[in-house]
């Protein structure tokens, strides 16, 4: 690396120096009263820390090989400062997001975009498939939940936040990608090349299992999940649904609302979960909206790895309240809370202001719920080969019986 004499940075140092002065000495000028505590109040950051920003952005400007050919515009310079002060806090759901990145999400949000179909999150610094989702291009290419992607085509993504890798992704349509994972038991990395589709979200699907066993599968949970999944839990009392399964595995979560709604067509009354954080705003009890109430028939939960956020707040409240058993494997322990600060030049700041608690006072996040009867298995669309779902439907079975020994 070669080093220029110290000569030579003094000339650089002193030259930004007096750049820096000549700004202090305007701000001055404009106003007779303009001191350095006023501004300290309009600034980020002291003095001395502007100063340091203003050496290497003159640095860079001046020595960087492409800096003359491919300048960087104040807006992404200004991002990326953002970016990295957010960074600082290492918190991976904390995040900064430019106004591109911001309607790249609320198209998220609205159910349809292009991608791989898959919820990713961020774990002691490592980039976990947190679950694929259903009949996504990233559950047919053999994705599963824990896999840590190592590289993104030619790029290794590792040491790179999650909203990075995400947008990274991402791309047009019958366009391919290949994504490079780290599996436990595997010695090798595994590599899948996938073709990116439009994906369109569907939450809910169900089914009668047997004459009296329903099965409702809750992929995601999103604005329309509560009403979807009402019209199946009706549609299969009437077929005489006595218990039922609610499968919550590889389902990566959502809005906290839709998740509510879920319970409370379980649970008649009572604590769903509660939020603690620094702010008074975010300390919130959520409870179950007592008309919602649908059905008390005998029920279990599947969960797996891939379970985390919201579907671990419908386990969670669930079997705290004694309504229904956990059957798989640990859910993943995402249980925080973020919160959208919107920006004035449309870019935003998602902050974690709080954590989720179980109604017996279960912390969810790094955690994760454990299951009451551990059963080790994949999701598997041929029934007779899901282990997980097999033992679900031993335990419906018991409970139907019980059920029908009291009359």
């Amino acid at each position: 690396m070669k080093k220029f004499s110290s000569k030579f940075q003094k000339y650089i140092l002193l030259f930004a120096a007096l750049a820096f002065l000549g700004f202090i000495y305007g701000c001055k000028a404009q106003s007779a009263d303009f001191s350095e505590a006023d501004f300290n109040r309009i600034s980020p950051f002291n003095v001395r820390s502007l100063w340091l920003l203003r050496q290497v952005r003159y640095i860079i400007e001046s020595y960087q090989v492409d800096a003359d050919k491919k300048p960087a515009s104040d807006d992404d310079l200004l991002h990326g400062a953002a970016r990295g002060m957010v960074e600082a806090w290492k918190d991976p759901y904390t995040r900064f997001v430019s106004p591109s990145q911001l309607k790249d999400e609320e198209i998220e949000l609205e159910g349809r975009y292009g991608g791989l179909g898959m919820y990713v999150g961020d774990r002691d610094g490592q980039i976990l498939v947190i679950s694929p989702m259903e009949d996504s291009p990233a559950e047919k290419a053999g994705l599963k939940p824990k896999d840590q992607i190592v590289k993104v085509d030619d790029e290794v993504v590792v040491g790179w936040t999650s909203d990075k890798v995400v947008q990274k992704l991402r791309g047009e349509p019958d366009t391919k990608v290949t994504v490079w994972v780290r599996r436990e038991g595997e010695e090798e990395l595994l590599s899948f090349e996938i073709t990116r589709e439009i994906i369109n979200l569907k939450s809910v699907r169900y089914e009668m299992l047997s004459d009296d066993i329903g099965y409702l599968r809750l992929s995601q949970f999103k604005q329309n999940t509560g009403d979807e999944a009402r019209a199946g839990l009706r549609d299969m009392i009437k077929k005489g649904m006595k218990a039922l399964i609610l499968d919550l595995r590889n389902n990566g979560g959502g809005l906290l609302d839709a998740s509510v709604r879920i319970v409370s067509m379980f649970v008649r009354d009572g604590l769903v979960v509660e939020t603690k954080g620094r702010s008074e705003r975010a300390n919130e009890q959520y409870y179950v909206e007592k008309s919602a109430f649908l059905t008390s028939v005998p029920m279990v939960v599947l969960i797996n790895g891939g379970s985390a956020s919201a579907s671990e707040i419908v386990a969670g409240a669930l079997n705290d309240r004694g309504r229904a058993k956990l059957i798989g494997e640990k859910s993943f322990g995402k249980g925080s809370v973020q919160t959208l600060f919107p920006l004035t030049d449309g870019s935003g700041v998602y902050v974690t202001i709080a954590r989720y608690y179980t109604p017996s006072g279960k912390v969810i996040d790094h955690v994760g719920l454990s299951p009451d009867i551990e059963v080790k298995g994949e999701p598997n669309r041929n029934i007779s080969e899901d282990v997980q779902l097999q033992r679900a439907i031993l335990e419906v079975k018991k409970e139907i019986r019980k059920v029908a020994g009291k009359k």
